[in-house]
């Protein structure tokens, strides 16, 4: 089977001049997909705007509605580093509902995996609050849609960007029906992320420290990734793909190179065909430096065509 991929042209106008989370990511990575003639050997699955009902699932009214008003008078700050302009509030409806109809088209069998190319990322959104460069948490709501729609009991979600993904392990924390594991530099922004963070017995956070690189990475993985994911036996794959562990990123001090993050999607997807049907799906995160996002997001997409 195929793997599939989401994109819309509408991701780029969620943008500030001068910010570190800007359109350039997605343009230099949509450029080198075309270049590498990727893109051709992929299935396009146009997304729409999340439904309402499936957002408020996952982040409390009246959060949703000071991002539009916020949107609608032109734009603004929800902290020093979150911004939003007059098109956020529709480019963030896209993002989480790209996500959402990438889940639906591999449930259904459309196609095997895929990846959604979306911006602007999520996994720092609380149920309250956006920060962290996040409005809503795109992974959360498809995670929710799963569970609630689809009538799975088990899903996992596996986070390899830089900064810990506060926002998903909050909205998660109390339910085992969900298995949230981690790596990430510490410490670092935003704070939390500690192995000692352990919700109910479905936080699994395994830390790296400044320098480290591909050997610490891969332990992290195979000490304690990889053995609680494997005990959860996941019906559905999440990955938040976040490359800002790449050794080039601005914001990193971590080392990687973007066949590390082609290591990791490949220990995910064996695990996938385990017990999940083969069902992986990924979206963008983090990733700052124009070259490394789009090496590692190339490699990342091939191993999922490769699976």
């Amino acid at each position: 089977m195929s793997t599939g991929y989401v994109y819309d042209p509408l991701y780029l106008e969620h943008n500030r001049v001068g910010h570190v989370e800007c359109r350039e990511r997605l343009e230099t990575t949509m450029q080198v997909l075309r270049e590498q003639r990727l893109l051709d050997r992929l299935v396009e699955i146009q997304p729409t705007q999340v439904p309402m009902d499936h957002l408020l699932e996952v982040h409390h009214e009246h959060y949703v509605k000071l991002v539009r008003e916020v949107s609608e008078r032109g734009g603004g700050h929800l902290d020093p580093d979150t911004y939003v302009n007059e098109r956020s509030f529709d480019v963030a409806l896209l993002a989480a509902g790209g996500l959402l109809n990438l889940v639906e088209a591999i449930m259904n069998g459309e196609v095997a995996n895929g990846f959604a190319l979306v911006r602007p990322p999520g996994h720092h959104a609380l149920r309250g609050r956006g920060m962290g460069f996040c409005l809503f948490n795109n992974i959360a709501v498809a995670t929710a849609y799963a569970l609630q729609r689809r009538g799975l009991s088990r899903v996992l979600i596996v986070d390899f960007d830089l900064h810990h993904g506060n926002g998903t392990q909050e909205i998660f924390w109390s339910d085992k029906t969900v298995l949230y594991a981690s790596t990430h530099q510490m410490p670092l922004f935003p704070g939390t992320g500690a192995p000692s963070e352990t919700g109910v017995g479905n936080i699994f956070n395994a830390p790296l420290s400044p320098g480290d690189g591909s050997a610490e990475f891969k332990a992290a993985f195979r000490e304690v990734i990889l053995p609680a994911v494997r005990a959860f036996k996941p019906e559905l794959v999440l990955i938040s793909a976040g490359f800002d562990a790449h050794k080039r990123d601005p914001l990193a001090e971590i080392n990687l190179e973007a066949e590390d993050f082609a290591w990791a999607t490949d220990e995910l997807l064996e695990i996938a065909d385990e017990t999940a049907g083969g069902r992986v799906v990924a979206m963008l995160e983090g990733g700052y430096d124009l070259k490394g996002l789009a090496a590692s997001a190339a490699a990342h997409i091939r191993q999922l065509m490769a699976a």
